[in-house]
């Protein structure tokens, strides 16, 4: 029992230096913009006493310096907004191939590259997915307006997605600070146990970050580089008509090739009929036969209704 005790002893002077450190590092980040704000509204809410009169004599007026309006520390930069672009759009086109080259050529023209791709034959639909840098996705689409296309459909979207880069760079950092800070624990540790407790949370601390920044670096990707999915259908030739005319030679074929075809359908027939249904109807027929005959049989060998009364009508008389 008394090695745990020894041993949360040892751990509580680094638990305590952590929660410090972070203490610090809030109430710093805290104060500074408390003193951002106050200076501010004291900038805003301060009257002007070279007019007001005051005291009865005006202060000279503070030389701006570079860098702010007041001489003070430089504004904070404006964030940079990430906006995530994507369309699709199906061109109509004479040649599926040549415009396949022209389309590449174009999308190399303005830094992009080509994503992904799936066609058959030369003369039939392709599809091409492009990445392109966000700011020349007009461009483009502007581009091949003026091809030698129609413009079946089109859909474009634009996602903002500023504050969830804002927020995840704001965890990452945080994180980072918490991991200099397990760092620095780890070095000042001299007990095994006090090591392995602090290396563990700076290895979560670690998956943390990694996990944060891939998010981070798949929406800078996305934002920087637009998608645009191009499909290519090739253009319907128009269907040309002639004119009927009145051909007295093939209406004649026509009519004997019908013939034909006639008299081939009936012999056809005649022929299932005698192989196929001849012989069904042929045993039918006997099966009929024999219960017609046997009926009949039944019928002649029974009395006729009458026949039985009459007898004994004439044995009473008799007696």
């Amino acid at each position: 029992m008394a090695r745990p005790a020894s041993s949360i002893a040892r751990l509580a002077p680094f638990v305590l230096f952590l929660v410090f450190v972070l203490a610090a590092c809030g109430s710093a980040g805290t104060a500074l913009v408390g003193e951002d704000r106050a200076a501010d509204g004291d900038q805003v809410g301060a009257p002007d006493e070279g007019t007001a009169g005051g005291d009865g004599f005006a202060e000279e007026p503070d030389t701006a310096e570079p860098g702010g309006p007041s001489g003070g520390e430089p504004l904070a930069a404006p964030i940079e907004q990430r906006i995530i672009k994507t369309g699709e759009i199906t061109l109509e086109v004479e040649s599926v191939a040549e415009t396949l080259g022209r389309v590449r050529a174009l999308t190399a023209e303005l830094n992009g590259y080509v994503g992904g791709s799936q066609a058959g034959t030369l003369e039939e639909s392709a599809t091409l997915t492009l990445r392109i840098p966000a700011a020349a996705f007009d461009t483009m689409l502007a581009r091949l307006h003026e091809l030698d296309v129609e413009v079946i459909a089109e859909a474009t979207r634009e996602q903002d997605v500023t504050g969830q880069v804002v927020d995840l760079e704001a965890r990452v950092d945080n994180l980072r600070a918490s991991e200099a800070s397990y760092r620095e624990l780890v070095a000042r540790a001299e007990e095994v146990e006090d090591i392995l407790a602090v290396q563990s949370r700076l290895d979560q601390v670690r998956g943390e970050i990694e996990q944060l920044q891939a998010q981070l670096d798949a929406l800078e990707g996305q934002a920087a580089l637009s998608t645009l999915t191009i499909t290519l259908i090739p253009r319907d030739e128009p269907i040309e008509t002639q004119a009927a005319t009145w051909d007295p030679g093939g209406q004649l074929d026509r009519a004997l090739a019908s013939l034909v075809g006639i008299g081939q359908g009936l012999f056809d027939g005649l022929i299932w009929f005698a192989i196929v249904w001849l012989p069904i109807l042929g045993v039918l027929a006997v099966i009929v036969l024999v219960l017609l005959r046997g009926v009949l049989e039944v019928r002649r060998r029974m009395p006729p209704p009458g026949a039985r009364p009459a007898a004994t009508s004439r044995d009473e008389s008799a007696a």
